[in-house]
């Protein structure tokens, strides 16, 4: 019997804990719930949230500042195709437009380019703020304002009219986007001024040498003469005054993070005549290689008016059309990158900091209080100083005690320059001689551009202010103390190279050198390698029948001819080594790669991370952190000691390293450590793909990972090509390629109603647009969307903006 009792009461113990159980299963079941409906209750409220300032386009809107009725119809692609009566309410509607689909870049863009971001991110963005500041961006794009003419003067109002209008509207219906919500603050209404400081900033992303000049600077004075000259990539003409000024002017070169302009800023475009395509009519395409980002850097549309049809892109926060075409002709660039930066090593007053020594007397700068506001902090004063040459530059201008030795710096974009004045000439030209009288207004950046025109015409103009110094040739920092190092001009208009209808039948630029020792001026010594621009050649050569999908697929072409020129003999170096044994598995996927930078491919993964790693390899322990951020072109000159010592001529800084076997095979000895480590030991499973990567990233998805996971949707996403391939994809030491062709086009001069574009990741700057990231995967894989230019083949969306 007890026996039994025990059971029994064992059974209600496990009965009270087998309903205790359920009770909290109940319950967490309950709370699960709960949980759930609260995410689902807050996804649905920030859906909503979120969605309230996404573009209206479609029904009709007013808009106060428009004369007349606006229709913008949206293309299957976002592209607004924007339809006015006059310029003045196309000009006005464009600006609204734009400020729907990209107000906060728009903000975002004035604010980095005038040093006024900390205002809105905090104490995070006070050094940038002060070096954008120090580059006088926005003071230079108010001068700029100040040198226009009345047309275009009131070009700039009617759009910031446009932009103001749909700002107004936002802020009253809590409609504008929901990045200025998360920041905290809604914009300030927007200027003339304001579009031609972002201008500056693209004159900016496109130029910059000085930090190579400050770079040799210290070069010279490390280093012994001999070991100093490898490490230019032309040695200056006037080496013994210029030398020994900068060793005798010691400048402090730790300038820290700074947000230097992307090294590889190239491009490419080309021209081909109606005697090489098979429909009897030219040519043309063009993709500029700038920041991959979200949204795009370029913002594609199609304006007409009763003055102009003219379809393409520009940079939010401008007006105009700057790359694409009319009903007449088509024009593309690729940036020159000439020296259009100087270094003055200017000596100050101890007694005066205000003043600078020049030409036998103590000259007074211009001295610009510029105190930066500092979100939840307190503003921080800051001046900037400007000698006759420009602005001070010298990180030690915040503390005079210590130097009275400084670098300033004169830029031909802090000079009054009337780029949108070309523009504006540029969307109604007519033919060549109309549309090269507009570029001569177009200053600065100095662009390569190529032509087409219906008349059959193709041409080249390698296009901007170029200086001529009446010493020295750019490569060095020169003396501020006397007028024998002053700039006595810039390049003659007629007289920068020009191109017009060449017996070859096509032209091509890739940011290589345009001219030979033959040319009178000096333009640069640091072109772009030559491998993007011969492989175009190459295959424009071989075919005179180019259609448009020819183009294209050049556009997209992966064939690596940097490989080409010096891969046989870095194997060969190696497999005659003593321990050529080594490296038998990896120089066998070398010399079996057939050179096409392919996703799927191991070749361009070892070849790319070891010509990346042999000026890290050779300069690590002599060169300073600081100084490598300042040293542009390594490659360049890594390159040119391989050819060197291939020649049997090593160049000193091989020769103590040890020679170019130890050179090479320490680099390879390194690259394949890493990438055993990130990819696995198995070279089978190595793959260029899964290193090289393309990533449209927000600017605020850096902030935490929920905003990452919202605002960037797709990637990163591996894909084909380098930087040195014409589908060119520049990346860093993470294999994210961040700098290519967000833009590509394609031009058939046998019908102007219809042009070819890819835009990644998309037109939209809004999460929520079907045109946010919807071009991403066209983008990779070269689907190029047709653009109609003709108003009455355009179909979408429609919107009507009413007075």
């Amino acid at each position: 019997m007890a026996l039994v009792k025990k059971v029994e009461e064992q059974k209600i113990v496990e009965h009270k804990q087998e309903k205790k159980m359920r009770k909290w299963q109940w319950l967490v079941l309950g709370v699960t719930l709960f949980i759930g409906l609260v995410l689902l209750i807050g996804l649905f409220v920030l859906n909503s949230w979120m969605g309230k300032s996404e573009a209206v386009t479609e029904g009709e809107l007013s808009v106060a500042v428009l004369d007349a009725g606006v229709t913008v119809t949206r293309d299957d692609n976002g592209v607004p195709h924007i339809e006015a009566e006059s310029d003045a309410d196309l000009y006005r509607a464009q600006g609204f437009v734009q400020a729907q689909d990209r107000m906060f870049q728009m903000d975002l863009a004035r604010r980095q380019a005038s040093g006024r971001l900390a205002e809105v991110v905090g104490e995070a963005a006070v050094e940038t703020d002060r070096f954008f500041r120090t580059f006088s961006l926005r003071h230079a794009a108010g001068l700029s304002y100040d040198g226009y003419g009345e047309e275009a003067k009131q070009v700039l109002a009617w759009y910031a009219e446009g932009v103001n209008a749909y700002m107004e509207t936002a802020k009253e219906e809590g409609t504008l986007p929901f990045e200025f919500s998360i920041l905290g603050y809604e914009p300030e209404p927007w200027s003339e001024v304001d579009s031609l400081t972002i201008g500056k900033y693209m004159a900016y992303d496109l130029s910059g040498n000085w930090s190579s000049l400050a770079f040799r600077h210290w070069a010279v004075g490390a280093f012994p003469e001999e070991k100093a000259r490898e490490l230019f990539i032309t040695y200056p003409d006037n080496a013994p005054a210029v030398i020994e000024a900068n060793k005798n002017n010691p400048v402090d070169i730790a300038f820290g993070d700074l947000p230097l302009p992307p090294e590889h800023n190239g491009s490419n475009n080309w021209v081909v005549s109606g005697d090489r395509t098979e429909s009897g009519e030219p040519l043309l395409a063009d993709d500029p290689h700038l920041g991959l980002s979200t949204p795009s850097i370029w913002y594609q549309m199609h304006l007409t008016s009763p003055e102009q049809n003219v379809s393409g892109v520009i940079f939010a926060g401008i007006p105009g059309i700057i790359l694409g075409h009319n009903d007449d002709v088509a024009w593309g660039v690729t940036n020159v990158g000439p020296d259009v930066q100087d270094l003055y090593i200017e000596k100050q007053n101890p007694d005066n900091k205000r003043e600078f020594w020049y030409d036998g007397k103590w000259e007074e700068a211009d001295v610009r209080d510029e105190p930066i506001k500092v979100k939840d902090g307190e503003t921080v004063d800051y001046r900037v100083v400007t000698t006759r040459h420009g602005p001070i530059i010298s990180p030690v201008i915040e503390d005079p005690e210590d130097a009275n030795t400084l670098f300033s710096m004169q830029w031909t974009a802090l000079e009054p320059t009337l780029e949108l004045q070309a523009v504006m000439n540029m969307n109604k030209a007519k033919n060549w001689e109309e549309f090269e009288a507009a570029l001569e207004d177009f200053h600065s950046p100095a662009q390569n551009f190529v032509f087409a025109a219906k008349d059959g015409t193709i041409a080249y103009k390698a296009n901007g202010r170029i200086p001529i110094r009446k010493s020295g040739d750019g490569q060095l920092p020169v003396p501020g103390d006397s007028a024998d190092y002053e700039w006595s001009g810039y390049v003659p208009y007629d007289e920068l190279p020009t191109l017009v209808n060449p017996e070859e039948g096509f032209i091509a630029t890739a940011n290589n050198a345009v001219v030979d020792d033959s040319y009178p001026y000096h333009i640069t010594d640091l072109w772009a390698q030559p491998y993007r621009y011969k492989r175009i050649v190459e295959v424009l050569e071989e075919n005179d029948e180019m259609t448009v999908d020819d183009m294209m697929a050049l556009q997209m072409d992966i064939k690596n001819l940097y490989a080409e020129e010096f891969l046989d003999n870095m194997i060969q170096t190696l497999r005659t080594s003593p321990n050529g044994d080594e490296w038998e598995e990896e120089l066998a996927i070398l010399e079996k790669w057939d050179r096409m930078d392919d996703k799927d491919s191991a070749g361009p993964l070892l070849f790319h991370r070891w010509m990346k790693e042999l000026p890290l390899v050779l300069f690590e322990e002599d060169i300073p952190e600081d100084a490598m951020e300042l040293f542009r072109g390594t490659n360049h000159i890594t390159d040119q000691m391989m050819r060197d010592s291939f020649s049997g001529d090593e160049p000193l800084w091989v020769k103590d390293y040890g020679g170019v076997e130890a050179w090479l095979g320490d680099a390879l000895d390194r690259v394949v450590s890493d990438l055993s480590e990130e990819f696995g030991e198995d070279t089978a499973d190595w793959r260029w793909g899964d290193y090289h990567q393309v990533y449209f990233e927000h600017p605020l998805s850096s902030a935490s990972p929920v905003l990452a996971w919202l605002l960037n949707r797709e990637g990163p996403i591996e894909t084909s090509g380098s930087q040195i391939t014409v589908q060119a994809q520049s990346y860093g030491a993470d294999g994210i390629a961040d700098h290519g062709g967000a833009w590509r086009f394609v031009a058939d001069l046998a019908d102007l109603s219809t042009s070819y574009h890819l835009v990644g990741p998309g037109q939209s700057g809004h999460v929520k647009s079907d045109w946010y990231h919807d071009q991403i995967e066209d983008w990779i894989d070269g689907s190029y969307h047709e653009t109609a230019a003709a108003p009455q083949k355009v179909e979408g969306e429609v919107l009507e903006l009413t007075p």
